[in-house]
């Protein structure tokens, strides 16, 4: 019975690097697939009899040894779209199963998660990685940047026109010198819109009254009632600040009291575009603070910017994703707009995942429900934007291990020809 017994125990020895070996050759095929975690294989013994004084030969068994918890290197790709997950966590994926009447692609309920973040933007507008999975994500308000967080679902991107937006604040950031010299050009200029999207010029020039006293105009030139002038008088303190904004004419008013340290230095300019009444807020600053317009030294303007919050039409020119996980869609009038969000999807135990084609993975009771987080928070990992993970294969690690399987299934081998050879001693000794 134990020749029979170490000839049985070998067959399963055989059996289990049989399976090593075929873990093996699947972590070596998948060695340059992109999000790809490999397969372990891990040896358990099971007993038939073991005591003080004796001990039969049982046999082995294994189980694979999932590493989706194994980081990949990450690359750079030269695909803008594509993004990596330099930690723990997952991307939310799903599966097309067909397509509707207007030819877009229709979903599996089901919800799978990938590490293969090679994605690219298809003919339909889904963000898709070579594996066919859409990348799911939340949507965004584009004008309020609020995210949906109740509902994951593939990102669709629409090349859809930037609507223009009429501009109602300007901010100016300069600085008037204490002593003029008579050919500083205290003049500014900047391009404004109204509702339609077309551009107006509007300009701000200063003018000194006496010490720290300063005229501040602004005009309008193109307003089609005519040109729409206003002034106010900016004082500044000694210590280069301004103090109080009054005395206003014209077609320009003071915003709130115009002076008091704290309070916002702003006055607002109503020309008349495109037939509409359009108020515009210059900000200064704050009254008693150095973040706006200043009287320093000096004997030259110094305009460090001059700002404004509106936009023109705009031509949708392509997305772009960001290590925040922001979906954007961009403009050739420079303007871009938030439109998804991609959270990290994590596990309790990312390594009970069941695995399915294509790099991806379903959840199971003993992975643990699926929690959608933020980059870098609770445990997920970070993005990384224009790049991948590589494969978490090893390959001299494999190519070792493949040595290994390789003389422990020929030393089973050996066991079972050797056993036989014993057997066939024993049948002649009883001829």
């Amino acid at each position: 019975m134990s020749l029979l017994g170490a000839m049985s125990t070998a067959i399963s020895g055989l059996t289990a690097q049989s399976a090593a070996f075929t873990n093996i050759s699947d972590d070596v095929a998948n060695s340059q697939t992109v999000g790809f975690k490999g397969v372990g294989t891990n040896f358990i013994d099971y007993l038939t009899t073991s005591s003080a004084v004796t001990n039969l030969s049982g046999s082995v068994d294994t189980t694979p040894e999932y590493l989706n918890n194994v980081q990949g290197s990450i690359s750079q790709s030269a695909d803008p779209l594509a993004l990596a997950i330099d930690g723990q966590g997952f991307f939310a994926v799903s599966e097309q199963e067909g397509t509707n009447a207007a030819g877009a692609p229709t979903f599996n309920p089901q919800q799978y998660y990938t590490r293969a973040g090679d994605f690219t933007l298809d003919a339909s507008g889904y963000l898709q990685n070579s594996a066919g999975a859409y990348l799911n994500g939340y949507t965004v308000d584009p004008t309020t940047g609020q995210v949906n967080s109740s509902t994951l679902a593939p990102i669709n991107i629409t090349a859809t026109q930037f609507q223009p937006v009429a501009t109602t604040q300007l901010s100016l950031l300069a600085n008037v010198p204490a002593t003029p010299s008579s050919t500083s050009n205290l003049a500014s200029e900047v391009t404004v819109y109204d509702a339609t999207g077309t551009s107006h010029q509007l300009t701000t020039t200063w003018s000194q009254n006496s010490t720290n006293d300063w005229t501040l105009t602004l005009s309008s030139p193109d307003d089609q009632t005519g040109p729409t002038t206003g002034s106010v008088d900016v004082t500044f303190g000694a210590n280069g600040t301004i103090q109080s904004i009054s005395n206003a004419t014209g077609n320009v008013a003071v915003n709130g009291t115009g002076t008091g340290t704290g309070n916002t230095a702003s006055v607002t300019l109503t020309p008349t575009f495109n037939g509409t009444a359009q108020p515009i807020t210059l900000n200064l600053g704050t009254i008693g603070s150095s973040n706006g317009v200043t009287q320093f030294a000096g004997t030259n303007y110094e305009l460090y910017s001059l700002n404004q919050n509106g936009a023109a039409p705009g031509s949708f020119t392509g997305i772009s994703t960001s290590d925040t996980g922001a979906v954007t869609a961009n403009y050739n009038n420079g303007q871009s707009v938030t439109v998804a969000q991609v959270p990290v999807i994590t596990f309790a135990d990312p390594n009970a995942l069941q695995r399915q084609n294509g790099q991806a993975f379903t959840s199971t009771l003993a992975s643990g429900v699926a929690i959608a987080q933020n980059q870098d928070q609770n445990g997920a990992g970070s993005l990384v934007s224009g790049s991948v993970e590589q494969s978490n294969v090893d390959i001299a690690t494999q190519l070792s291990a493949l040595i290994v399987a390789q003389e422990a299934y020929g030393a089973n081998a050996k066991v079972i020809s050797t056993a036989n050879e014993m057997l066939q001693t024993t049948l002649e000794v009883k001829q």
